[in-house]
């Protein structure tokens, strides 16, 4: 396969970025998208250029890293798919692809595809915990709980922290990712204690942080690799007005 590039390209969060454009011959339908960047890379490399930085870690869909903005979708066209799980089979020889770095306000650009999302850290740490016994191991049925629950809260669990949801929604909202944080600890026994605190401080954080409201277009659960769900934002909200109402 032959691939034209288009990739922005920024030197720093306080330079002016812009699109470059590149070739790729001989691509392996099999290559993944990230295996194709290094392979752009080690071209760039050997003919004296600056290599395109972004981000990846383990490259299995888990992390989250590989957040890249391809062809108008988070992640590019695969459905329930990270960047790094998406393979150049998916492509047409000789197409045009065009790369971005997700695009919003809480998600700086730091260089070139990579952006900053330590605010999702920062909401995580404003109430995404349990306070616990650190003691030994509870016995698994010593705190029951309904197999529904605890399905849906696996089910939200499974959030990566990707951001795709903030970079398929028009108004930039980071709710979906929010609301399943929240899910996976307000549908379990363990998680009621604090649930009220929580919710405050983990929607406070976020839009402190600049992040936009839920207009309900449902771009963030079609982008979502993980397939988390949008009624996680109308439990995020029931649990955000019951504690209003009490608190």
């Amino acid at each position: 396969m032959n691939i034209k590039l288009k990739i922005w390209r920024q030197k720093n969060a306080k330079a002016k970025g812009k699109f470059e454009d590149y070739t790729l011959d001989d691509v392996s339908p099999e290559m993944s998208f990230l295996e194709m960047l290094d392979a752009l890379n080690t071209k760039l490399i050997e003919e004296g250029g600056d290599p395109v930085a972004y981000d990846h870690d383990c490259r299995e869909g888990i992390c989250g890293c590989c957040s890249l903005y391809i062809n108008g979708n988070p992640h590019g066209p695969g459905e329930k798919t990270t960047t790094c799980e998406l393979h150049m089979r998916s492509f047409k020889d000789g197409q045009t692809l065009i790369v971005e770095p997700w695009r919003a306000k809480s998600f700086p650009v730091i260089k070139d595809l990579i952006v900053d999302r330590n605010a999702f850290d920062k909401i995580i740490v404003a109430g995404g915990f349990i306070s616990v016994d650190a003691g030994s191991a509870p016995d698994s049925n010593s705190i029951l709980a309904k197999k529904e629950n605890a399905d849906e809260a696996i089910n939200s669990a499974s959030c990566i922290g990707c951001g795709a949801c903030v970079a398929a929604c028009k108004n930039a909202s980071a709710m979906l990712f929010v609301s399943a944080k929240i899910s996976q600890l307000a549908l379990l026994p363990q998680g009621k204690v604090e649930a009220m605190d929580r919710v405050n401080a983990m929607v406070a954080r976020m839009d402190e942080l600049g992040f936009g409201n839920c207009t309900n277009t449902y771009a963030c659960e079609a982008e979502c690799p993980k397939g988390i769900k949008i009624t996680n934002i109308a439990r995020m909200n029931r649990e955000f007005f019951a504690a209003k109402v009490v608190g």
